[in-house]
């Protein structure tokens, strides 16, 4: 009997261990996987996740804790709109710049914060919306603060590669 039970256990064990491995795997974030993906603006480039599906667009850079200086995500959408964005769940500050299908950046965000947790009126985040001026095929997010130092402005060329 006691065998049994034993048995039993590192069988539970196991399946746990499994559980948690394939978990972690499934729910990593994408920086994660190698990628050669680029967006430039001149010298200036960013190692790019993509993100195509509704999905990885809902997901982005949620729950991220630090993003590197080089790094970003390209968010990508099947024609030109308005595509608000909003820091729910993000953990760093961002700056979002919208780009058109010439590769033209239309609209920038600066130093968009992660929502903040409200007491008042029985809401839990306080999480408004960036909403461009401008339609938009793509949007980049990068670490708060690059597009000053690096002076991009609304009109800049941005190549991306491999061409999308």
């Amino acid at each position: 009997m006691f065998i049994q039970v034993l048995l039993l256990l590192i069988i539970v064990l196991i399946l746990v261990f499994l559980f948690i491995y394939f978990a972690e795997r499934l729910l990593a974030p994408a920086t994660q996987q190698s990628s050669n993906n680029q967006v430039c603006f001149g010298l200036n480039c960013f190692s790019v996740e993509l993100a195509k599906t509704g999905s990885e667009r809902d997901r982005g850079l949620m729950y991220r804790k630090e993003l590197d200086k080089d790094k970003g995500m390209l968010f990508i959408f099947d024609k030109e709109g308005i595509y608000p964005f909003w820091m729910k769940d993000t953990l760093i500050p961002l700056d979002m710049i919208w780009i058109d299908a010439n590769k033209k950046a239309v609209f920038i965000s600066q130093n968009v914060q992660p929502c903040l947790p409200a007491s008042w009126a029985g809401k839990t985040l306080i999480c408004p919306s960036v909403i461009p001026t401008a339609t938009a095929k793509y949007v980049l997010e990068i670490n708060a603060g690059l597009c000053q130092q690096m002076g991009l402005k609304v009109g800049d060329l941005v190549q991306i590669s491999p061409s999308l």
